[in-house]
Order: C-alpha cells, then sequence, then structure tokens
C-alpha cells in the first residue's frame, strides 16, 4: 500500500472511528432490532426492516415501528405461533411498494426457513461454500425464500445478485447480523461466518463518496461495483473491510446536509 492509499486508510479510519458509535443509530433502521435482546427476533425483524430500507430514513423508521407493533411487539413468537386469521391484520401494511400481501408472505417464508433450519443464519449458511464474498450464496438464499408460495410481485423485494444486483439491503442486513466489534452497534450474533467475507451495502450515496475518494471507478451500483469496492476496502483492513460502510455512509450523509467534499 503505497503512501496515498496509507493516507486515504487513515482518513477512513478516523471517520469509522466518528459514526459506528451507538449514538449515530437512533435514526438508522437498526434501532429497530436494537430494540429487542432475543437473537431471534433480531433475526426476524432485522430482515424485515433491512427489507424496507429504501428511501426516507424517518418513513423506514415509522414502518419498522408499525411491522413491530403488527408483530405484537414479538416477532418471532407471532412468526412461529401465528394462525391465518392473525395474517389479515398484516394486510393494510404498506411501505412504498412494499405491501401487506408482501408482509404476510415474508412472514410465512421465514416461518418456513425456521421450520427447516431452525435459523436465518442456518438458512444462509447451508448454502455457504466459502466463497470469498457472499454474492452465491445470497443468490442460492434467495431461491429458497422463494419456495414459499407467492405473488410474483414479492420477488422485487429480495435482490437478485445473478442479475446484477448490488443487493445493498442483504448485504446492510448480514453486516448486521455478523460484524462485531466494542461500539455496540451491529449485532455479531451469527457465529458461523467470519466479517472478512462481508461486502459493502452500496447505494447511490456511498458509491458517490467512494467515487470521490477514488475507491471505485465503476459508474453503475451494481454486483461488479461492490465486487471492485470489495477489493479496494480488503486492502485496508481484510479482516473486517465492511467497518468501511461506515465511513462511505456517514460522509454521504454529511456531505448532503453541508454540502462539502468528502477529500481528506
Amino acid at each position: 500500500m503505497d503512501m496515498n492509499n496509507l493516507e486515504l486508510k487513515g482518513f477512513l479510519d478516523m471517520q469509522v472511528d466518528r459514526f459506528n458509535r451507538k449514538e449515530f443509530i437512533e435514526m438508522d433502521p437498526i434501532s429497530i432490532p436494537h430494540r429487542f435482546a432475543q437473537r431471534a427476533d433480531r433475526e426476524i425483524i432485522g430482515f424485515l426492516v433491512a427489507s424496507i430500507s429504501w428511501g426516507n430514513r424517518k418513513a423506514i423508521l415509522k414502518s419498522g415501528q408499525r411491522m413491530v407493533e403488527l408483530m405484537d411487539n414479538a416477532p418471532f413468537d407471532f412468526m412461529s405461533n401465528h394462525q391465518e386469521s392473525d395474517l389479515k391484520r398484516l394486510d393494510a401494511f404498506k411501505h412504498r411498494t412494499f405491501n401487506g400481501s408482501d408482509f404476510i408472505f415474508f412472514v410465512s417464508s421465514m416461518r418456513h426457513l425456521f421450520e427447516e433450519f431452525g435459523s436465518l443464519e442456518s438458512a444462509f449458511f447451508h448454502h455457504y461454500r466459502g466463497e470469498a464474498d457472499l454474492m452465491d450464496t445470497i443468490e442460492r438464499f434467495r431461491g429458497d425464500f422463494f419456495t414459499t408460495p407467492h405473488l410474483p410481485r414479492a420477488e422485487k423485494h429480495v435482490s437478485n445478485p445473478a442479475k446484477g444486483s448490488a443487493a445493498k439491503r442483504i448485504h446492510m442486513f448480514l453486516r448486521w447480523m455478523i460484524r462485531n466489534d466494542d461500539r455496540g452497534v451491529d449485532f455479531g450474533i451469527w457465529t458461523k461466518f467470519s466479517p472478512s467475507i462481508l461486502s459493502c451495502p452500496l447505494d447511490v450515496h456511498s458509491g458517490k463518496i467512494a467515487r470521490e475518494l477514488g475507491l471505485l471507478h465503476r459508474r453503475q451500483d451494481d454486483r461488479k461495483a461492490v465486487e471492485e469496492l470489495d477489493l479496494a476496502l480488503r486492502q485496508m483492513d481484510k479482516l473486517d473491510p465492511v467497518k468501511y460502510d461506515f465511513a462511505l455512509f456517514g460522509l454521504g450523509e454529511e456531505k448532503r446536509r453541508l454540502n462539502i467534499s468528502a477529500q481528506p
């Protein structure tokens, strides 16, 4: 790593230190699963909230809270023990294009996966082949997820890397579950996976910052861009590359608010 890259790493490490703190999660979707102490509750509501995490963050939090309420403030118990009549109340839910029928399907599919594998972690790990990244694992997990009967419209709510998607929301959920440090933000409750294989949840904002800093050159925010960014971030920290998501996202939000440059 040359001096310019060392300087960039030092700059990004400082930004990780600034933004990877519990006080920054109040207005982040991860704050919803943080309300629960039990692992299974965090898995269930974490996957649901991550799946609706696009658009305005206040709206995401409001919709996440509504999901919790509709599941009687007990996501795992509701998922595991609901009757068909209990699902009717979910039909009124709506967040952008994610509607009540999607919510009902997600709950039904997760119950199927828990019955077969015991946890979402095991459902993912069943498909893990030791790849350097999780894209192929996500694709195979997605196949299992949609074995439960569903309307075709539901399929747009789980990204498909095989079609070139950056799978931002799934990578965010995996960061929550797998990554762990002493800051108390990510949960680190999935121990079958190493944080070293995680990829950055790439969206338009983090992509802009990554390009501004010279970490990414591909113009589209797609699977190939994630793979390119992975290479750059793993040169800086091969054991915990996705920690730089805090820097890219935090700088992106700061730049949006203050209209300043992200350059060191």
